[in-house]
C-alpha cells in the first residue's frame, strides 16, 4: 500500500529483514540450495556452485551451523567422511528456494550455467 506523501514509510520488519541478510549472503543461497538434494561432503558443494571457493565455503557453513540451518556430521571412518545438510529449520527454506528458483526461470531465462 502506498503512504500519502505526508506520511512516513513503513520500516522493515527486523525479522524479515535478517532472514533476507541471512539466506541472501553471497553464496548462501546457492549452498543453502546445494544440501536441498540432501547431505552432500565438502567437495561435493564446492562442485556443485561454480566460482565458490574453499575458504568462502568454510565460512558460510560455519555461518549455517551457527544459524541451526545445518548441521555437520562426522563420519569416523578412515579415512574421516564429513557431510553437512540442512537441519529442519534450514528444510523448512525449501519453498523460499523453489519460489526464487521459479521467479529466476521466469525473469532471468536468457542466464546459462556457464554465464555464472
Amino acid at each position: 500500500m502506498r503512504s500519502l506523501p505526508s506520511e512516513e514509510p513503513e520500516q522493515v520488519c527486523p525479522r524479515f529483514h535478517r532472514a533476507v541478510e541471512l539466506v541472501g549472503k553471497r553464496w548462501t543461497g546457492a549452498i543453502v540450495r546445494t544440501l536441498m538434494d540432501g547431505p552432500r561432503r565438502f567437495s561435493e558443494i564446492l562442485d556443485a556452485v561454480p566460482g565458490l571457493h574453499d575458504r568462502l565455503l568454510s565460512e558460510r557453513l560455519k555461518e549455517l551451523e551457527n544459524e541451526g540451518l545445518a548441521a555437520r556430521r562426522v563420519y569416523p571412518e578412515t579415512p574421516v567422511r564429513i557431510e553437512y545438510e540442512l537441519t529442519e529449520k534450514g528444510r523448512d527454506l525449501e519453498r523460499v528456494v523453489a519460489e526464487v528458483q521459479h521467479w529466476a526461470d521466469r525473469w532471468l531465462a536468457g542466464l546459462t550455467r556457464a554465464a555464472h
